[in-house]
């Protein structure tokens, strides 16, 4: 029988600041490998089954080094919860080559949301007035994102609203995980069935890399396998309601790295929608917590 982590508030909340500036820097390689700044640019499926494969790869390292106790796995959860992930981050992949990444996280972190609305049918949950607040809050900053005039109007972003659908999918699959498996399992068992549907995706549009795209394909799988496991030990040693507003660093470190690296600095819509969505998002919480004390 698997035995949940000791409650760490601190150590959980450094785990998931980590995580974010990791999960940023991997939305910045995949801006890199989808541009032309690398190479000739790469489709987002290739980019997607480089970080699976070199995800998988640490944590077969990790594994065999640390040599965890595995538990019997839940397969469908398992089936369910990686086909939809996949699906969600190559979709995000994809945007960023397009638009800002601070414009493209901010959107992803609609996930919660679309997670919120997706648990009404799939788990019975029940959703207050306030949660519903939080939802038309942050679906009101996604509308400022997509700027959807003629002349303004971003396509892309269509795609990293999507890709916040799809995670919010693979939320309700992460739910039903939690707590039946240890999480070097389910990292492990999440990146082999990624990289099996990633490289049959791959297949039909694979490019040989650069030498300095197969660094940055490496790179994302190494810090991807590195934010998965600092975001789950952290949630393990926490309530989400507490470290749910630490992952929102992720737009800081994303709007710092975008500026470093591509110059691009975020508009007054941009800076605008982000403040919504998170404020939609933080409503969320603070009502989570409100809950769980009730």
């Amino acid at each position: 029988m698997f035995q949940p982590k000791h409650h760490n508030p601190p150590l959980a909340a450094a785990l998931i600041f980590v995580a974010t500036a990791f999960i940023a820097a991997t939305t910045l390689l995949a801006k890199a490998l989808g541009t032309d700044a690398l190479g000739p640019p790469l489709h987002a499926m290739q980019i997607s089954h480089g970080r699976f494969l070199f995800a998988l790869l640490a944590i077969v390292l990790a594994v065999a080094t640390l040599r965890p106790r595995l538990v019997r796995p839940h397969w469908g959860l398992h089936v369910g919860r990686t086909s939809f992930g996949w699906a969600g981050v190559t979709l995000m992949f994809a945007s960023v080559a397009f638009i800002p990444m601070a414009d493209a996280t901010a959107i992803s972190f609609l996930n919660p949301v679309f997670g919120m609305v997706l648990a009404i049918p799939l788990l019975q949950e029940r959703v207050g007035p306030w949660r519903w607040l939080a939802a038309a809050v942050a679906l009101t900053g996604a509308l400022i994102l997509l700027r959807p005039t003629p002349a303004s109007f971003q396509p892309a972003a269509l795609l990293a609203l999507a890709a916040a659908a799809l995670i919010g999918m693979e939320l309700i699959f992460i739910k039903k995980l939690s707590g039946r498996e240890p999480p070097m399992q389910i990292l492990l068992i999440n990146n082999a069935m990624g990289l099996l549907i990633a490289t049959l995706a791959v297949s039909f549009v694979f490019q040989m890399p650069t030498p300095q795209q197969w660094a940055a394909l490496v790179g994302i799988g190494f810090l991807m396998a590195c934010a998965q496991a600092c975001f789950v030990n952290g949630m393990a040693r926490a309530d989400a309601s507490f470290v749910a507003p630490i992952s929102y660093a992720t737009l800081i470190f994303a709007a710092l790295y975008d500026f470093a690296v591509f110059d691009v600095i975020p508009d007054w819509i941009s800076l605008v929608g982000s403040a919504t969505i998170l404020a939609g998002g933080l409503i969320l919480v603070w009502r989570e917590a409100v809950r769980r004390r009730a």
